[in-house]
């Protein structure tokens, strides 16, 4: 059986695990990855920014830590399900990430919304 290029279907030749015919055949089926990757990405983002500011909003410039009510977030259409990350204390109570902010279920009510220290400059 003859292998046949990935995008075109016309036939290979040289190595066995060769998968495209063209350099041109190659770039496309790429472009097509990168296209679909970043149509994703960007809904995804776009959730990630908005739970941001809407933590940037509750929090002000200064404030360090706050506890809201879930029902403000809700308000707000703040995503519970988008976060950069997450951590388990010692207690197993889970930390989620938005960035440089932090929100934690403190009750079936609060939540409790932490921003993230900013490492301190070396310099003088």
């Amino acid at each position: 059986m003859e292998n046949l290029c990935k995008i075109c279907k016309a036939p290979l030749h040289g190595r066995i695990d060769k998968i495209f015919c063209s350099i041109q055949c190659k770039n496309r089926y790429h472009f097509s990855l990168r296209r679909d990757t970043n149509k994703a990405a960007k809904i995804s983002d776009k959730i990630l920014h908005r739970n941001r500011s809407i933590l940037l909003e509750l929090m002000g410039k200064n404030i360090r830590q706050k506890k809201v009510t879930r029902i403000l977030l809700d308000q707000k259409k703040f995503n519970y399900n988008y976060v950069t990350g997450y951590y388990v204390n010692s207690r197993n109570k889970i930390y989620n990430y938005v960035y440089d902010f932090s929100w934690m279920i403190f009750s079936d009510r609060e939540i409790l919304i932490f921003r993230k220290s900013s490492p301190k400059s070396h310099l003088p």
